[in-house]
């Protein structure tokens, strides 16, 4: 397990709590205490409801604590502003949804450009970026293809190319082989396995399959909101 002296994030006494129905309470995180440190590789398991995607969302600031705090590389993410924060997620955060989020009337390449183009990258620099991302998780000949051309493993592998696109220091992902049959799903693992070793950037995987937790150093267990085991792995 990654030393987490000098975390990547931490989360301190949080809790997310949602009023859905007025009145009614859910408290979707519950006193939730985490350190990921540079070059960690999490698994997160837990029942529907457990607070996982909840986790994720706080960790990759797209949202933001009821009580508690989320500390980035050492800095409380209340005191970024909204553009800091929109910045850090652009180029530091890259996210792996079980909804891919591709935008239809891209293709395949110019949606793995995109976190390319939103940091300025020129055009050729991006194109042999994206290029090799998609050859990297094997689709190199889909390049011009739109996401309803692709099936839904294929768009899963495109997601995947454009998170890893800005290299960025922490990368979340949910259910990231949910689409894909075994042998895809070994080989996406590997490429974040390699995109850890290569970067030190942290690594966050929610999934129901043991298969894909075990690849994971750490493995953490959540139910009500909290956490209730963390635990190294191999």
């Amino acid at each position: 397990m990654s030393a987490v002296t000098s975390p990547a994030v931490r989360l301190e006494g949080v809790r997310r709590i949602y009023h859905p129905g007025g009145a009614d309470e859910v408290r979707a995180l519950d006193g939730v205490d985490l350190s990921i440190g540079p070059g960690d590789y999490l698994s997160v398991e837990g029942p529907s409801g457990s607070g996982k995607t909840t986790l994720l969302n706080l960790l990759g600031l797209l949202d933001v604590p009821s009580e508690g705090r989320v500390v980035w590389r050492g800095t409380p993410v209340e005191r970024f502003s909204e553009r800091e924060r929109t910045r850090l997620r652009r180029t530091g955060i890259g996210f792996i949804f079980q909804r891919f989020y591709l935008l239809p009337t891209l293709t395949a390449l110019e949606n793995v450009e995109l976190p390319l183009q939103a940091r300025g990258l020129p055009g050729p620099e991006r194109r042999h970026r994206a290029r090799a991302l998609l050859a990297q998780v094997g689709l190199a000949e889909r390049e011009r293809s739109f996401p309803h051309q692709l099936s839904g493993g294929e768009e899963q592998r495109v997601a995947i190319a454009r998170a890893l696109a800005n290299g960025p220091q922490l990368l979340l992902a949910d259910e990231p082989t949910g689409e894909l049959d075994s042998i895809r799903a070994q080989q996406v693992l590997d490429l974040l396995e390699a995109a850890q070793r290569s970067s030190g950037a942290a690594v966050v995987v929610v999934t129901h399959n043991p298969a894909v937790a075990t690849r994971a150093r750490r493995h953490l267990t959540m139910r009500d909101g909290r956490i209730v085991t963390d635990s190294a792995g191999r």
